[in-house]
């Protein structure tokens, strides 16, 4: 048998690699290479986390802040509220839903708050509205708040002009809301109170009853109702309409110590009491130390001849802010009340033109035992100082301090020419001093 050399059949067949495998190999393992760098240079930078560590908090969800906010707003802990809406902004700064909800708790919050940080967060309120309407021109609740924002913001306009300018503003706001969709009942219970506040007494009334038809089971619908008919003398209804309101809203104090202004407007002093007392006990509940419900019972002892216990729940007020000038006003109206004049005069001063720390010892220290040191800052006359206005001036007259006393009448019949009440007591000072 003949073997050829060219098949080997004792000794392995030499092996001869494929370029091509070679060349695959070669990539992949460049691959590999580069693969490990990023892996150990991202641990070195903090890019990738190695495993087992521990997991990052999820962010929250603008819609979990917005529920947050609703349930804080139902617990009457508005302040809770307004910061939920604010952590919402800080996830989502451009949210024009949530601008617009911020601006309407804002303001709604303002009513609970003195003079002074009232119209602060009512400034605040005013920036986020605008700024949602101008994210969202087409956002009818926008402009329905915006509404809402400009008239509580027009109480507090340093002149009659500005005023009514706010106020032709927010009808403005309201009116566009409406147009951009017409079944927004909130839009036009906004817009009633807006017509009110213009002193348009039967478009205000028409508006709220169809804005109340459309939507019977909202908080604002049933509150503004109220405020027309509350505006229009109609006490015992105001307070049912309040009530419908409480019933939606049950831990929103500002409707309790509304119900507890109508009862004393009918000289229910006791049914009074009572709702100011509901207020007071849920802002303890939540830890909110609000001098209202104390100014309240305090002017509806006031009415009933009870000066030494509506003085004390002034001074309770005064223990929550001490420097409170709204809270000097009241006590100056107890004062006046109770015809102690004398006594009413540096209380007044403190509200009007501020007092020094030592002045506010001087005013409180015998008649209430406080000891506060502390300034005072006077309130610019608006809507809700206007009565520390013109009582302070017919007493200062009617003491024969004309010279303190003219200017202060004067402002008052400068800026409020056509109110007959105010008018009445600013002419009687003026002739007492000869004017």
């Amino acid at each position: 048998m003949q073997i050829s050399d060219e098949r080997p059949l004792f000794r392995p067949r030499r092996y001869r690699p494929n370029p091509y495998v070679l060349l695959i190999l070669l990539v992949l393992v460049i691959a590999a290479a580069s693969w490990a760098y990023s892996i150990i240079h991202g641990l070195e930078t903090g890019e990738v986390q190695p495993l087992f560590a521990a997991t990052a908090t999820p962010t929250r969800t603008v819609d979990s802040y917005l529920q947050e906010a609703a349930a804080f707003f139902e617990a009457g802990d508005l302040v809770s509220s307004i910061a939920a809406f604010e952590d919402a902004l800080r996830v989502d700064p451009d949210n024009a839903e949530v601008l617009a909800e911020l601006a309407r708790v804002q303001t709604y919050y303002s009513s609970l708050l003195t003079p002074d940080r009232k119209t602060a967060l009512l400034d605040s309120a005013l920036e986020n509205i605008n700024r949602a309407v101008e994210l969202d021109p087409m956002n009818s609740d926008a402009h329905a708040v915006r509404a809402l924002v400009l008239d509580w913001n027009s109480a507090y306009a340093d002149t009659q002009e500005e005023q009514d300018e706010m106020l032709l503003l927010a009808y403005e706001a309201s009116v566009r809301a409406v147009s951009l969709d017409n079944q927004n009942a909130l839009a036009l219970a906004y817009q009633a109170e807006v017509l009110l506040d213009q002193f348009k007494w039967t478009q205000a009334r028409q508006l709220a009853e169809l804005a109340l038809n459309m939507e019977p089971n909202a908080m604002d619908t049933h509150r503004v109702f109220a405020y027309v008919l509350e505006s229009t003398a109609n006490y015992s209804q105001a307070i049912d309409e309040y009530k419908k309101a409480a019933e939606i809203n049950p831990n929103f104090t500002y409707l309790y110590i509304k119900i507890g202004q109508n009862y004393r407007q009918l000289q229910l002093y006791e049914d009074a009491l009572d709702y100011f007392d509901r207020a007071a006990t849920i802002n303890e509940v939540n830890g909110i130390q609000d001098p209202l419900p104390y100014i309240a019972i305090a002017k509806t002892y006031s009415r009933d001849g009870e000066f030494f216990i509506a003085a004390r729940n002034i001074q309770r007020a005064l223990e929550f802010d001490p420097t409170n000038a709204d809270t000097f006003g009241q006590l100056g109206i107890v004062y006046f009340r109770s015809r102690n004049y004398e006594g009413s005069i540096p209380a007044f001063k403190c509200a009007i033109e501020g007092c020094t720390a030592e002045e506010t010892m001087t005013t409180l220290g015998e008649p209430l035992g406080l000891e506060l040191g502390q300034p005072v800052n006077g309130l610019a006359l608006n809507d809700f100082t206007a009565v520390y206005y013109y009582t302070y001036g017919s007493v200062l007259a009617a003491l024969d301090q004309c010279a303190e006393a003219v200017p202060i009448l004067q402002q008052v019949a400068d800026r409020y020419p056509d109110d007959p009440v105010a008018m009445s007591i600013v002419q009687e000072g003026l002739v007492i001093c000869g004017q």
